[in-house]
């Protein structure tokens, strides 16, 4: 039985513009930049450049919005023609546009231009079906071909089964048999790079060695081969001694053919120099120098341009203003002015993401102070996003989405902001240090240590515990995953 009762509760909702101004903040630099074109493209009041008269602006546009603007007085009005001829090479399309309206430069005459150059080429699969169009002359095989250069994956593998291929070429109406995909897949497999069209790692490393086999035959790449393909399960998990046990070999013979199989590349359709992939690279969102045995700190701002609100919305909004009301002019009115009204909040945004990230980056900048002026890892104290979070009085959610997918320029590298958030580690003496100390020492022990013996999480535990730092067996194994080391085992070397 449906019951109709009144509730009163109390709730906390973020307004759009914090919702707007909390996107913005989590953005990096560079998608900074495609946000800012994204808005000047669905509002037509924001332009680029620097508004020489935002403050008169300002005052006549909250005059104009202060005035009421209500049903009655629209229909009460008689209806007036809005004459906006002035305003109309902003709307006709008219093909005549002058150049100058299409081109923005916001560089100076003496500013260096940077450009960053893009190679371009065929694809991965356009450069399989090159070599399918050489060997294959049959329509069909062709078709057969053509389906399976289609489906391999980015890393040139054949993930789907071959019953299934069957299946999805039915579909297409090409009656294929198990043995016809089969002998397809073979002709594929002998293209460039070697390993391509492999169903798992084992036939990938196989069918390279194979192919270095059949341009040089030696013992070696024999040796390589005869693990790869019946010792696979002992090469994986590092059992040297049972494959020399096996395969009756040397401890020499077994170190040249595991250099053969190192020298192999287990994703050969990142080999190909023309792929179609994007490359990603970094561009620091913050900069510190060292000047006069001061850190200084600046934004990076060259993506950000300028941004001010349309001169033609701003006189278009105060014509409004002076007309008598009626149906046509009032749409228009509310068109305008919510063109106008989102456009401030954006670039109120824009500049309080500035304000937010300089804030927080100067605290962090403090707070690590001792690294930023010597680059000695030892020196970063333990920081964790509450510290900041007090100390510019931010709630922690905001020192989060800074700290995200944001990096910072230094006279010693390039690092992400979170590198310097760390939780802190006491020590036997009682002074408190940060893990990325412990993470340190660790990768040292691991880089310096004999590959024949390699040493267990127990050993790399008494290590640190004779240098001071009490922690305990599973804390240096979590420390050893976050650091991407493998184990003892599986950094065993001949």
């Amino acid at each position: 039985m449906l019951k109709q009762t009144q509730q009163l509760k109390l709730l906390q909702k973020l307004s759009p513009q914090q919702i707007q101004l909390m996107k913005l903040i989590q953005i990096p630099t560079v998608a900074l930049e495609e946000r800012i074109k994204q808005e000047i493209e669905e509002n037509p009041a924001l332009e680029e450049g620097k508004d020489e008269e935002e403050d008169d602006f300002n005052e006549e546009y909250e005059e104009v919005f202060d005035e009421e603007t209500e049903e009655d007085d629209f229909l009460e009005d008689a209806p007036v023609e809005v004459s906006l001829d002035e305003y109309k090479e902003y709307f006709d399309d008219d093909d005549d546009v002058p150049n100058y309206k299409l081109n923005i430069s916001n560089t100076g005459p003496d500013e260096e231009r940077k450009e960053m150059p893009h190679s371009s080429g065929i694809s991965f699969q356009d450069y399989l079906m090159e070599q399918l169009g050489l060997a294959v002359s049959d329509e069909k095989k062709y078709n057969i071909g053509r389906h399976l250069i289609g489906t391999l994956d980015d890393s040139g593998y054949l993930t789907r089964e071959l019953e299934a291929i069957v299946d999805d070429l039915a579909f297409q109406n090409i009656m294929v048999t198990y043995e016809e995909i089969e002998d397809a897949l073979t002709v594929i497999q002998e293209f460039d790079p070697p390993g391509v069209g492999a169903r798992n790692l084992k036939e990938c490393l196989y069918l390279q060695l194979k192919r270095k086999f059949q341009n040089n035959p030696c013992i070696t790449l024999a040796n390589a081969m005869a693990i790869i393909d019946k010792s696979f399960m002992e090469f994986s998990k590092k059992h040297f001694d049972k494959i020399i046990k096996k395969h009756n070999l040397s401890e020499e013979q077994m170190k040249d053919a595991m250099d053969e199989v190192r020298k192999l590349n287990p994703k050969p359709g990142n080999t190909h120099s023309g792929q179609d992939k994007s490359l990603h690279y970094i561009t620091p969102d913050f900069t510190i120098k060292i000047e006069d045995t001061k850190l200084v700190l600046s934004l990076n701002s060259k993506n950000a341009p300028d941004l001010k609100i349309s001169k033609a919305y701003n006189e278009m909004l105060k014509e409004m203003a002076n007309q008598k009301k009626n149906d046509k002019l009032k749409d228009t009115q509310v068109f305008v002015k919510d063109k106008i009204e989102k456009a401030k909040w954006f670039i109120d945004a824009i500049k309080q993401r500035q304000a937010t990230l300089l804030l927080t980056m100067d605290a962090i900048m403090e707070f690590q102070g001792d690294f930023f002026k010597s680059g000695d890892y030892n020196l970063i104290r333990p920081m964790i996003l509450k510290d900041i979070a007090d100390k510019v009085e931010l709630d922690i959610s905001t020192i989060s989405r800074v700290a995200n997918s944001k990096y910072v320029e230094t006279p010693y590298g390039i690092f992400p902001l979170k590198s310097f958030f760390s939780e802190s580690l006491q020590t036997q003496s009682g002074e408190e240090v940060s893990t990325i100390e412990v993470k340190n020492i660790l990768k040292e022990c691991v880089s310096n240590e004999n590959k024949k013996r390699p040493m267990t999480d127990d050993k790399l535990c008494s290590i640190l515990k004779e240098k001071g730092y009490n922690i305990a067996r599973r804390t240096v194994a979590k420390y050893r995953e976050q650091l991407d080391i493998p184990v003892a085992r599986m950094r065993k070397e001949l």
